[in-house]
């Protein structure tokens, strides 16, 4: 690094290039200081917590990560109010050295709209980039305290935690042969928008001027500004950690109330499971979430100025069974299945209608790569339910999209005609749509459509309910569960899997784990203008910035794995 810092992470004086930082030993100060702040939460030291908090936050590690994390996510190219995105190294170092807290005043945020399932708009508040690599550097400190205070089975928005552990978690509560028969199933009305502000700022263990002003920033709609009052707007990084910790407490509550750890209380078979401000909580009548846990539940969002939603929340039996998280959970006999719920269905087919309409002119080969990209992504979800029958019934429902496409492009044509073109028999499969691709070489390539049925059907394991993905301990837990989850992202790309397996998992440059969410280049080692060939043997994976940084700066990068930084 071109800059020195201490071990602590301290603030540094000189940076001279974006591509110039050590970014293992920036990986290294803020992991490092995380631990500290999750054994001080442990052991109930918050003045420590906060000394560390502080030290994080003001840290060059802490100020690099944060804009390395906006620069480099899904919302990099969407600006703010101000229109100002970092797009080149020369703007990410000149914003690093601008990260500073002393007369920081966050910017109103833009707000647009986006449609949700039931046909209204959802509000999206998108700060400016220097509000959203502020509210990152204050993430960094306080997720560690999140993740080690948090409910047991809260599993939205959350590290290594998915819908997919949720619905396993529902699963296993009503499958026990002795398991809850009655569902309350809770939805919290509007919850980001109405949480009450006072009582973040005083239960929120951070910097209470800091959260303050990102509350009372206000907001910018169609050139008018709008004050604030309530809620945590969506779309801020540190939004989702903010409502989780604001829910985070229920499962105790509950569990103090029905005094769960005693035989008595465990006979009420009250269980939670809560996906942000989706939840269900399992009973042994309808009479007991009736009279007793959904007042306890209203009691306790109350404080926080949140209130149920009357037309989401039920409760309901399991033989007639519920939607949660885009599946239906339903008793047959003595058998819960889960499978794709109806919207879900509709949703997705809807989607498939909108490609194939509106594909204008586009060829074959193009819709097929959209499709696919929809069908695998959807088919990949849903492939830890019962979904075996729901796949093939689609494939049906999609092959009589795409004949009529192919009908209505080429109406003149006989049927056996269109057959040929578009269907032809591949192997020992009848009847596969396929077309061609062109590379970025002009090389054409043939592709043709997956088939959800394809799709292996496989039981989620879920996530141990205590791990803490910022503790030493869950360490080597956490690195067995990443090899599998990389696997199933590298299924079918057997050259990815290799690479990724013979690296450990880990980039060579920073030391760090190569996972979905980071994301991946391939590097050859020997570049191509060079002579360098597309073999395994010379081709390595590394992060993005890692790239360009090697790129940058002509770094010889090795096929070992590094293990420092982790």
């Amino acid at each position: 690094m071109s800059a020195s810092e201490n071990s602590a992470g301290a603030a540094s004086t000189v940076l001279l290039d974006w591509h110039a930082i050590d970014w293992a030993a920036v990986h290294q100060n803020v992991r490092r200081l995380q631990v500290r702040i999750v054994k001080a939460t442990q052991k109930g030291q918050h003045g420590k917590v906060k000394a560390l908090q502080w030290l994080l936050t003001h840290s060059f590690s802490g100020q690099a990560l944060a804009v390395l994390r906006v620069t480099e996510n899904s919302g990099q190219q969407t600006p703010g109010v101000d229109r100002v995105i970092w797009n080149t190294p020369e703007k990410k170092t000149t914003a690093l050295h601008s990260l500073r807290q002393r007369g920081y005043q966050p910017q109103p945020l833009r707000r647009v709209y986006i449609p949700k399932s039931n046909g209204k708009m959802r509000p999206l508040g998108i700060p400016t980039m220097t509000d959203r690599a502020m509210q990152a550097l204050y993430l960094l400190a306080l997720d560690p305290v999140s993740e080690s205070t948090a409910d047991p089975h809260s599993y939205g928005f959350r590290k290594e935690r998915s819908c997919a552990d949720a619905l396993r978690q529902c699963h296993s509560l009503l499958n026990h042969r002795h398991g809850a028969a009655w569902v309350l199933e809770g939805d919290i009305k509007s919850c980001f928008d109405k949480i009450n502000h006072e009582w973040m700022l005083a239960h929120i263990p951070i910097d209470k001027v800091m959260l303050r002003k990102w509350l009372k920033a206000g907001f910018i709609e169609r050139g008018l500004f709008h004050n604030t009052t309530e809620g945590t707007p969506q779309g801020g990084i540190i939004s989702p950690v903010l409502a989780n910790m604001t829910l985070d407490g229920l499962q105790h509550c509950l569990s103090q109330h029905f005094r769960l750890n005693t035989a008595a209380g465990r006979k009420t078979k009250i269980h939670l499971v809560r996906y942000a401000d989706d939840f269900i909580i399992t009973g042994s009548s309808q009479e007991l979430l009736e009279k007793e846990v959904k007042p306890l539940v209203e009691g306790f969002l109350a404080e926080r100025g949140l209130e149920l939603s009357a037309e989401k929340t039920l409760i309901t039996h399991k033989r007639i069974g519920f939607d949660f998280l885009g599946q239906t959970v339903r008793a047959f006999g003595k058998k819960v299945l889960t499978r794709p719920s109806r919207k879900s269905i509709k949703s997705f087919l809807t989607k498939v209608k909108e490609i194939t309409k509106g594909s204008g002119q586009l060829t074959a080969g193009i819709m097929i790569t959209r499709l696919n990209s929809l069908l695998r992504g959807w088919a990949l979800y849903h492939r830890h339910g019962a979904s075996k029958q729901t796949f093939a019934k689609l494939d049906h429902q999609i092959f009589k999209l795409l004949w009529r496409w192919a009908r209505r492009r080429h109406g003149r044509f006989p049927m056996w005609k269109i057959k040929a073109k578009y269907f032809p028999p591949l192997g020992k499969r009848q009847w596969v749509f396929q077309g061609e691709v062109e590379s970025r070489r002009g090389v054409s390539r043939q592709v043709c459509l997956m088939k959800l049925a394809d799709v292996a059907i496989r039981r989620h394991i879920k996530i141990r309910s205590e791990a803490n993905p910022y503790d030493p301990a869950c360490e080597e837990y956490f690195e067995s569960r990443l090899a599998e989850k990389m696997a199933q992202t590298f299924e079918g790309r057997e050259t990815l899997k290799d690479l990724w397996r013979e690296q450990s998992g880990i980039c060579t440059v920073c030391g760090q784990r190569i996972t979905k969410e980071t994301g991946w280049n391939i590097h050859h080692l020997i570049h191509r203008v060079s002579g360098g060939s597309n073999r395994p043997e010379n081709l390595i994976l590394l992060h993005p910035n890692c790239h360009r940084q090697v790129h940058v700066q002509g770094k010889k990068v090795e096929k070992t794995a590094s293990r420092k930084g982790r």
